[in-house]
């Protein structure tokens, strides 16, 4: 039996969290599954709730500077630039794929000698670390390949009888996951946006770099690189020319069929991110069988949200 534990007891939460249990658990991107990022054991709990491939790392999420020491090894070279990253966007929506430490088990990290660590803006996140008394190994609290969980009734409809236990919060603010850059290569790689864009660590970081989704993927070094994922139910066709006209005669043409279609147009902003995977999964509700969306421009939280939905895509047409 999953317990629904509110903002008041997170201390209850946490006391699960070091007994090697499993919490999801609220976040200023989406809700998170936790478990002790120290324990493969309680790892190993998360991917199998989750239905999640083995070889997808998972998000370190720690409070202060001291876990990163602890988890993380930062070589002197890149030590001037987490520092400044830190200092800009800590506590925040980015994560640093850094050198892992022995102490991070394998099965937290996919197998490689790289962990991923960010410390969210959550006020509920960060005390449930604190009061855990270890970092908190958390990928998005939803199935495998299904939109993530931005609220606890979508966390709630996905885990109930799964896990231990569910922080009953507010809906996430912003709504699509961390911005992940890798600095283990020459050149820092953004390899998934999310809420902290590009124009605001080109400012920090002049020589940034972004994967995109053109590059094969040999070595998955964070989550949404390698798999699909965040798909509903429905096929969603993306509309990469943006041409509203084509989209409503494809419309057309599919209702003359019978199906059950809706046209999303997303919008370059932060309200629209927050409210993509919760309409993702009121399409499920509706049994919709088709979402017919056209590209917007990769500015800003834009490029965050179009690298989604290219991922929920079951068709890209151009």
């Amino acid at each position: 039996m999953t317990r629904i534990i509110s903002p008041k007891q997170v201390r209850d939460a946490a006391e699960i969290i070091r007994k090697g249990g499993v919490v999801a658990f609220p976040t200023e991107t989406v809700y998170g599954l936790g478990a002790s990022a120290l324990n493969p054991d309680a790892a190993k709990k998360i991917f199998k709730a989750k239905g999640r491939p083995s070889d997808n790392p998972l998000i370190v999420h720690i409070a202060g500077r001291e876990q990163l020491k602890k988890v993380a090894r930062i070589p002197k070279n890149k030590l001037a630039i987490v520092n400044k990253l830190i200092r800009k966007f800590w506590p925040g929506p980015l994560t640093l794929i850094l050198p892992r430490k022995e102490i991070v088990p394998l099965e937290v990290t996919g197998g490689l000698g790289t962990v991923a660590v960010r410390m969210p803006k959550s006020r509920i996140a960060l005390r449930l670390i604190r009061m855990a008394g270890v970092p908190i190994a958390a990928p998005s609290a939803n199935i495998s390949g299904k939109p993530s969980g931005t609220c606890f009734e979508h966390v709630y409809d996905d885990f109930n009888g799964k896990i231990d236990g569910i922080i009953k919060s507010r809906p996430c603010k912003i709504g699509v996951e961390s911005t992940v850059l890798d600095l283990t290569s020459n050149v820092p790689f953004i390899l998934r946006p999310g809420g902290v864009t590009y124009e605001q660590l080109r400012k920090v970081l002049p020589g940034i770099k972004i994967y995109t989704h053109k590059r094969k993927v040999k070595v998955v070094k964070s989550p949404g690189m390698k798999y699909k994922h965040y798909s509903p139910k429905a096929k969603v066709l993306l509309f990469e020319d943006g041409e509203m006209r084509r989209i409503a005669e494809y419309k057309k043409r599919l209702e003359r069929k019978g199906k059950r279609v809706v046209v999303i147009s997303p919008k370059n902003s932060v309200a629209f991110s927050r409210k993509l995977f919760a309409m993702f999964r009121e399409c499920d509700k509706k049994k919709i069988e088709y979402i017919l969306m056209p590209a917007i421009e990769e500015k800003g939280i834009g490029l965050a949200i179009m690298n989604r939905i290219r991922k929920a895509a079951s068709r890209i047409l151009r």
